[in-house]
């Protein structure tokens, strides 16, 4: 038999006064609660209450035990009432894993915007470019860049993202323009080093051929920067290079062999019971970009 069902038929069986009435209280039998009582007892084995004609009388034990009690279904009927509020209003801690150069440069004023619609959102976001494990580390939502794998989470599309391959003017003075691909092979190339090898085209696959005097980061900006500076060529989304593209600091090379477009993914674990706060996020930066996403007007 249930504790907290018994628990209860004993409580409202003293506040109300009786068996019968506690029975339409709780919309059962009063033969029904005086069961739940009878059990309660011998699960206890003591004597909760004293039984008349007329009354009821609470015993030392029933005294103890009814304190207890109270303070134990109140506390469950909060918890309760805060769950449904979770699953219905956004609340609590959100912790989002995001890439660093992306979040740094596009994620601050949609999470600025977010909190604003969701004030009692609390948002812990973690910058790395590595694949996390959301549920071992704790993260509600992983947002993600590349091209979309077999997977146990559940992926949502958020953005398509550009690649493209570009390098400072100067440079391309200095050493010639590629018109093809295999035109690389003469060019030092900047690597990133998280790149997702499936995405990426051969000319930018290092090999033994390719490494020596090549230049390799696991962060895009630092590549950008070196690339500005005239150190060769990269290929980068252009959620990184869009502005330095507009302004003509870099220079986009090989138009007609530009890479297919990967995506932005937000990646969490479950559709089902899905709490408010991470509910309410998706639906958020959904459409926040747009399609295409602004970083590419350039």
């Amino acid at each position: 038999m249930d504790k907290l069902q018994t628990m209860k038929a004993f409580v409202t069986v003293v506040t109300e006064g009786s068996f019968t009435q506690a029975a339409e209280r709780l919309s059962t039998s009063p033969q029904l609660i005086s069961k739940y009582v009878a059990q309660l007892e011998r699960q206890l084995n003591v004597r909760l209450l004293n039984r008349t004609t007329r009354r009821i009388h609470l015993t030392e034990a029933g005294q103890l035990y009814l304190l207890r009690a109270q303070n134990l279904l109140n506390e469950v009927d909060t918890m309760e009432a805060e769950l449904a509020d979770m699953s219905t209003q956004a609340q609590g801690t959100l912790r989002i894993s995001a890439p660093v150069s992306f979040a740094i440069q596009h994620l601050g004023p949609a999470i600025q915007e977010f909190q604003q619609l969701h004030p009692k959102v609390t948002v812990d976001l973690q910058l790395n470019d590595r694949k996390v494990d959301i549920v071992d580390e704790g993260f509600d939502i992983a947002l993600r860049i590349g091209k979309l794998k077999s997977s146990s989470f559940v992926a949502k599309r958020i953005a398509p993202i550009r690649l493209v391959i570009c390098a400072a003017p100067q440079y391309l003075r200095e050493n010639g323009v590629p018109r093809h691909p295999s035109d690389l092979a003469h060019h030092r190339r900047l690597y990133y080093s998280y790149a997702d090898l499936k995405s990426t085209p051969e000319s930018f696959i290092p090999n033994a051929q390719t490494q020596e005097g090549a230049l390799y980061s696991n962060n895009g900006d630092v590549l950008v920067a070196a690339a500005m500076a005239g150190a060769g060529i990269l290929m980068q989304p252009t959620f990184i290079v869009g502005s330095f593209l507009k302004t003509g600091a870099l220079q986009q090379i090989l138009h007609d062999f530009e890479p297919e477009p990967i995506a932005l993914y937000a990646m969490f674990a479950h559709r089902q019971f899905m709490a408010s706060k991470v509910r309410a996020f998706l639906e958020f930066i959904n459409d926040y970009y747009g399609e295409p996403p602004y970083w590419d007007n350039f």
